[in-house]
């Protein structure tokens, strides 16, 4: 079913043609990821099909009561709101029910035998059960708990700004809608929540649009790319594999068409060139056409500069890391860690945020001195240190002379010469763009441009802090292209899971209980060890008792919410289970319409899957109740 149409849409800023007469479809059930190179308009697309901005011409017609939800980059939360009010915060009538629940929950906290709010309490509860939005609530409750949040009464603007981006998260993902738009939902998570929020899409119910860079997050989630270049939109069904390998068989076509029309170009002017008697009116219109296949153009792909850049001659002695010790406050980060860089290495330094990478990243560049401890730094090292932050960009500069002031050529490993302008056309600044001045790229556009700037000083030790963020899926393979063949050492902090595998082999990991693991292998030989690992401690491990659970809910009681909660779940799971035996009936009773099993038999997962939620909610709230009975 068709859920939204667009017709001819162009938009443009200045005199930069973002896209012109995009014509698409969305249909139901659709997982559309939006890739193209930073500057060609994914954001703005995004926000046009939000109805945040609108096109310089074409339309769109959707299906009636249709409805759309967006994460932007960047969200904009109410500082005043708490955690929930902030993700119950929308139109939808469940969304204002759920909101005016919360608030009662806690005037009844405050005025327990008020009989005002006890009434309102008592009409909500009514309009929950009318809006099916207790389920709502229970689902609401377990994203925030997936993504890291427990503290759902503190106010955002207590909150950090990764604290922050879950809560957008949360909100978009559960508020009712047709068509979700996700613009990097990805950056600043950790891989285990990445994961989560893969599976999470792998089964929501509306249609999905999302931009990221993460391309093992567009391989598991998507299965039609919608490709943004030069002004044009390509749509290619299947996942980021199908596409690539369907991208190269259009830029292959395209080759061969731009060849067979150069040929035919060729031949038509050594026709005029020659002089070949003809009717006056033929020869014009000869010469019309000629001049017509001069101005139609083929987008080939260009021809690739050698990537082979040599860098200053590095030593033996790269870095040394010497009982290194640090904190943050009273938080300790690394406890005595020795480590040794060698040259050629390719090393990740990975873990969960807040738990110290980028702090060890600039102890070994010496950007920060550690409590304790000792770093050696060769003689003949020389750093390029690329940083999450780059700071401001000097915007009166134009592209080409920003990159000229740390250099106008550069040397290959084979003493090959090649100019700032080839390293830019490399890294997806074509000619013209070059001297464009730096205040009109957009965002991803400069972090590209500082990162080329980096590279472009010859390093023999590169570090790079989250190089990925921001940063389109085209970048990113000539980034991995150019540090396979970079010559010297490659430090990462990343959690890029596809940049990891490909451009590292040893791995620093700071895992759960504190300690850096030193691993050898990429990324993902890493989880497969971990995991491992874990069913190995499972099988080893005694069987578990509740008595475990209960001596760590002994410290705390039900909140006021719990408590409610606790009230009416029982008679949650009793209706589930009601709802669960009738769809059985009706399966057995349809068993001859194919179409009605087939919706029948989701019904029934639904409301398992809900079943299992709420048994799992009633386990916990009971070995709480437990606990403070025994005390």
């Amino acid at each position: 079913m068709s859920l939204l149409s667009v017709n001819q849409l162009s938009k443009s800023y200045g005199d930069k043609d973002l896209f012109d007469d995009l014509t698409f479809t969305i249909s139901n059930q659709q997982r559309i990821g939006l890739i193209g190179v930073n500057g060609t308009g994914k954001s703005t697309l995004m926000k046009i099909l939000a109805g945040l901005e609108s096109g310089d011409s074409g339309d769109m017609d959707h299906a009636k009561d249709f409805t759309v939800e967006y994460l932007p980059q960047e969200p904009e939360l109410d500082e005043s709101n708490t955690v929930l009010e902030q993700i119950y915060h929308g139109d939808a009538e469940i969304m204002v029910v759920m909101r005016a629940y919360e608030k009662v929950l806690l005037d009844l906290a405050a005025h327990p035998e008020d009989p005002q709010v006890q009434e309102r309490m008592l009409d909500l509860q009514q309009k929950m059960d009318e809006k099916g939005a207790w389920e709502a609530n229970t689902v609401a409750k377990t994203v925030l708990s997936k993504l890291g949040i427990e503290f759902f009464d503190k106010k955002i603007s207590e909150l950090s700004g990764g604290q922050k981006k879950r809560i957008a998260i949360a909100k978009a993902l559960i508020q009712p809608a047709d068509l979700l738009l996700l613009d990097e939902p990805t950056n600043h998570l950790d891989n285990e929540t990445i994961e989560w929020l893969e599976e999470y899409l792998a089964s929501y119910r509306g249609s999905l649009i999302v931009v990221t860079h993460d391309r093992y997050f567009l391989n598991r989630v998507t299965n039609l790319i919608y490709e943004l270049d030069k002004s044009r939109l390509y749509i290619y069904e299947g996942n980021y594999e199908t596409f690539l390998e369907k991208k190269a068989e259009r830029e292959e076509w395209e080759r061969q068409a731009e060849q067979k029309h150069q040929n035919t170009l060729r031949r038509e002017l050594a026709w005029l060139k020659a002089g070949v008697k003809a009717r006056t009116t033929k020869q014009k219109a000869r010469k019309q056409r000629v001049e017509a296949m001069k101005e139609e153009t083929f987008d080939t792909k260009k021809e690739n500069v050698d990537m082979a850049i040599g860098s200053t001659r590095l030593g033996n002695q790269v870095i040394e890391l010497e009982g290194i010790t640090h904190s943050f406050g009273d938080q300790p980060l690394i406890d005595d860690l020795d480590y040794l860089v060698v040259p050629g290495e390719r090393l990740g330094i990975i873990g969960p945020n807040g738990s110290g990478k980028t702090t060890l990243l600039n102890i070994m560049a010496e950007r920060i001195q550690p409590k304790t401890g000792s770093v050696h730094i060769g003689s003949t090292v020389k750093i390029g240190y690329y940083t999450q932050d780059h700071g401001e960009l000097d915007e009166s500069l134009k592209v080409i002379e920003y990159i000229k002031e740390v250099a106008e050529v550069i040397t290959t490993a084979e003493g090959d010469e090649i100019t700032a302008e080839q390293m830019l056309e490399r890294f997806l600044f074509p000619r013209p763009q070059q001297w464009t001045y730096i205040k009109r790229l957009s965002g991803g556009e400069r972090r590209r441009l500082y990162l080329l700037r980096v590279l472009m000083s010859e390093p023999n030790v590169l570090f790079l802090d989250e190089p990925t963020n921001d940063l389109d899926t085209e970048t990113l393979s000539v980034l991995e292209d150019y540090l396979e063949q970079f010559p010297g050492v490659v430090i990462t902090v990343s959690h890029d899971r596809y940049f990891l595998d490909r451009v590292v082999d040893r791995l620093l990991a700071f895992e759960e209980d504190g300690d850096i693991r030193k691993f050898y292998g990429n990324y993902t030989e890493y989880l497969e060890k971990r995991k491992d690992e874990k069913k190995v401690e499972q099988v080893n491990k005694k069987p578990s008792t509740q008595e475990d659970t209960r001596r760590a809910n002994r410290k705390r009681k039900l909140s006021y919410r719990e408590k409610q909660e606790w009230e009416t779940i029982e008679d949650e799971i009793s209706a589930l289970e009601e709802r669960v035996e009738l769809l059985d009936e009706q399966l057995a009773a349809e068993a001859t319409n194919y179409d009605r099993v087939q919706e029948l038999s989701k019904e029934k997962d639904e409301a398992e899957s809900e079943l299992e939620a709420k048994m799992e909610r009633w386990e916990e709230l009971s070995l709480i109740i437990e606990g403070v009975e025994e005390e």
